[in-house]
Parts: C-alpha cells; structure tokens; sequence
C-alpha cells in the first residue's frame, strides 16, 4: 500500500513513512493511491470480532509495511477494556464502541453509537490511543525522537496529551483558541503536570491555530530540524483508526451485509465523517453520511449549494458546541480529491484559491470553478446544521423522551439524524463526548449539572500550566526550539 499526496507532488511513501507526519511536502494530504476493498466473506468473518481484532483486520489493510504481528499486538494493546470503559456506570465497555437504539418510529430507528469510552471521554481516543502506541512503536524500533504539534478546539488535545503523556522519545506543543473551549475541556488539558507537555493558548480561534500547524508543517527545513509531528486529523494513521468504528457500528446495528445504514456525525474538521467515506469508498454498505454542523456551517453550505466559502476568523462563531467552532475544515480536501476523481492538479488550484480568495464554487453556472456539485450524491452526502436553541431544545427532549443526557455536539448529531431518517435504513449518530465536558449548556438546558466519571469531580480547580500567546508563527516556532531538549 503505497500513499500519494492530493496536490500530486510528493514522492508515494508507505505507512510507515508517513504515520509521524502531517501535511505532504506539496502542502497536501495523503491518501492511499487506491482504497482497499472489504468483502462481503470479509464482512461475515468479522461480525464476531471483539473490538481489538476487527481493528486489526482493518489496519492490516492500510499498514501493509508493519509486521502484522507487531500490528495485532498493537492493537490489542490499544483497545482493552482497561483503557476502554463505560465512563457513565464505570464498568467495562464490552464491546469498546456499543450501540443503543434511542429511538424508534414509523419504521425508522436512530442509534447512538457510544465513542466516549476513553481516558477522556471524547470520541478522539479511539484513534489517539493507538497512535500513541503507533508513535512510541515505531519511534522504538529507529531509536528516534518526536516533537508533536498540534491544534485543537477542546477534544483533541487532551485526548493526544492522555495517549502522549509519559510516552519515551515524545514531547507534545498543543495549540488551543484562548478561553473558547469549556471550562472542562480547559482544565483537563491545562491541569496536566507531565513535563512532556506544553500547552500554548493562542489569542485567535482554531483556525488560527491550525493555520500555524500547517505553516510549520510546510516549513520544512524547521520541521525537520526539530523532529516535528502531528496528531490533528490530517494525520493519516488517526482517520484510519477511526474508521474500524464506521465498520463496528455497522456491523453491530445488521445482520446481514445486504442490509444498508445511515451515520449522522457532528462536523467541523470533516476528519471524523471522511472516516466514513473511507469506509463507504472501502465498500462497507453505508447509504447516507450526514454531516451535522452548528452555527459555523462551512460544510452544510457545501453540501447544499456546491460553495466552499471558508470564514474569517471574526466572523467563525464560539458557540455552546466548541469543538466544531471551525471554518476551514482541514480534511475536506481528501473528500474534494475523491470528487474530482483523483485531479490532483485541480486540487490544488482549488485550495490555493481557499488561501487567496476564501474558498471555491463547484455548482457549475458562469465563474464557477467546476460542476461537480451534482457527483457529491453518489458519495452518500447529505448535510444539516443545528443552533444553540436546537441543541438546548434536542437536550431536553432526549432527556424527557429516554432518561438519557447528551452533549452538546451529540445533540447537533441527533437534531439533524432526525431530518434524514427513513424506513429500514437504521441511522446511527457517532455520539461526539460526554455531557459532562459541557456542563455549562447542559445546566442551561436541564436545570441541573451533568453527571460526572469518577475521577473528574473538581478538574477544574486543579492547578493549570499554560502558556498564553498571540497567533504569531515564529513566536511558537521559538517556544519549540526553546523547549525540545532534543
């Protein structure tokens, strides 16, 4: 399995070559040169897989350069029921990724697909902890060292700190919007004490944030100087990993590969629901991939007019659902090189022009830049968007209706599943975290605070080490080089 860039001007590598990695030396992504195929004996084989195995099989598939015994192992050592449990009753997970029906009418059945098991209790960790693992593997086997940098909007980096934390040869720079994320999210990045962690918070938003990933990322002489990686969703190995869920849901939710489901999922990034088009590219029998959007709706308004229209950084929202507080979704390009089917070089006219003119018109007509805005069908994409008065009025309804409380992202999930259901098409929404890392929104919705894991009672009061910083790419490039001890 060798892996190309969208822009079409980098060398292929393997997996391994680009597992520590971000953006390509053209500035692009990397994807496999061709998706592998599941089978439909494949599919049978693994509807009895517990967890670790079923990831293993879909693994082995992308990293055919890693022995697959050290990639059974790896597997197994991610995916345990110790790293994995139900963070609501403390109990074991069993499954890892468990599906409930949530509701059910006129034919039609909604599914939630629980993802927040992990150390921090966010759908991040399926992913962040094997590549955490990943990264100290392969870092082992070269004697080397990695500086991770990265951005988040809440999730993403406590959950890369809690897989990094303590990890030989790694240190981590997480980049976060100042005050923008919750109070919760803060302190569970903020509070940890390991000295391989370094927490920046940048005066600006995500995009901000993820703008210098990726001009440090396209500084290649910097990068290579200072060992630099990345674990934000343009990291191949983590879309990777999240798609073994894409295949576990379905499986859970059919009993035969004839059968076709739904997913609904919470966007900002698109890292999470391009998972899924991996997936459906990879011939699992997905018939819908909705993308949920809240009050920054980039990706709906694609999705519904052809226009990629990114927005400034006054005008990007901070909203009660702050991890998809996002305008330039960073993964959307690998969906756009599948619709132009594979033109790197469109591709990357397109987002240069993302960088110079704020986005691109694929609906065909005078002075657009294409027409493939009727293709986008055939990939399963449909699209919604959700507000703070939906989420609240979704919170109290599932709560009233099921005895069961959602978060705040999960909530835009089921706002917009709603829209899309229909009969004998189960649709499952990829629950986003745990209310509890949202508590603000949820007492405003509920009247009463959310119910915390054990272990998380009084995050917010423990001492936090952080740096506060403008958006400004040499500033951080020093504080790096500054405190690497490499």
């Amino acid at each position: 399995m060798h892996y190309v860039s969208t822009r079409g001007h980098a060398a292929a590598q393997n997996f391994s070559e680009i597992l520590l990695g971000g953006l390509a030396p053209d500035g692009g992504l990397y994807l496999p040169a061709e998706y592998p195929q599941v089978t439909s004996a494949e599919l049978d084989q693994w509807r009895t897989l517990s967890y670790a195995d079923l990831a293993f099989e879909v693994l082995k598939k992308f990293a055919t350069d890693v022995p697959e015994a050290d990639l059974r192992e790896l597997a197994h050592k991610t995916y345990t029921a110790d790293v994995y449990r139900n963070a609501r009753t403390g109990e074991d997970a069993g499954q890892i990724t468990p599906l409930s029906v949530l509701e059910e009418k006129d034919g039609s059945k909604l599914l939630l697909q629980a993802l927040s098991n992990g150390p921090t209790l966010a759908f991040k960790d399926m992913a962040m902890q094997l590549l955490g693992n990943l990264f100290e593997y392969t870092l082992a086997k070269n004697d080397a060292k990695l500086n991770i940098f990265g951005a988040t909007s809440g999730d993403t980096g406590s959950a890369a700190e809690y897989a990094m934390r303590g990890k030989k040869g790694i240190r981590v720079f997480m980049l976060s919007p100042h005050k923008k994320m919750s109070a919760f999210q803060t302190a569970q990045m903020f509070s940890l004490q390991d000295p391989n962690i370094f927490n920046i918070a940048v005066e600006g938003v995500f995009d901000d944030c993820q703008d210098m990933v990726k001009a440090v990322s396209n500084d290649h002489a910097f990068k290579a100087s200072q060992k630099i990686g990345t674990v934000n969703s343009i990291n191949w190995a983590r879309v990777v990993a999240q798609v073994v869920y894409y295949f576990r849901g379905y499986l859970s939710a059919t009993t035969s590969n004839a059968q076709k489901v739904s997913f609904t999922v919470p966007s900002g990034n698109f890292g999470n629901i391009c998972a899924g088009h991996i997936a459906r590219m990879m011939g699992l029998p997905i018939d819908k991939l909705v993308a949920a959007t809240n009050e920054n709706d980039v990706l709906d308004e694609f999705f519904r007019t052809g226009i990629y229209r990114v927005r400034k950084s006054a005008e990007t929202y901070h909203t009660s659902s702050p991890s998809m507080d996002i305008s330039k979704a960073s993964n959307f390009e690998r969906f756009i090189h599948d619709l132009l089917d594979g033109d790197s070089e469109r591709v990357r006219a397109l987002f240069h022009k993302v960088e110079t003119a704020g986005g691109f018109n694929l609906a065909g007509g005078p002075g657009s830049d294409g027409d493939e805005f009727t293709k986008i069908a055939r990939f399963g994409f449909q699209s919604g968007k959700s507000t703070h008065q939906d989420r609240l009025a979704t919170i109290r309804d599932i709560q009233q209706r099921y005895n069961v409380t959602i978060d705040t992202h999960t909530a835009d999930g089921v706002k917009v599943a709603r829209e899309y259901m229909v009969p004998g098409v189960p649709m499952i929404v990829l629950e986003t975290a745990l209310p509890a890392k949202f508590n603000e929104t949820i007492r405003e919705a509920l009247g009463r605070d959310a119910q915390r894991p054990a272990g998380f009672e009084n995050i917010e009061a423990l001492p936090q080490r952080f740096e506060v910083m403008a958006a400004d790419v040499a500033q951080v490039k020093r504080f790096i080089a500054g405190h690497t001890g490499l």
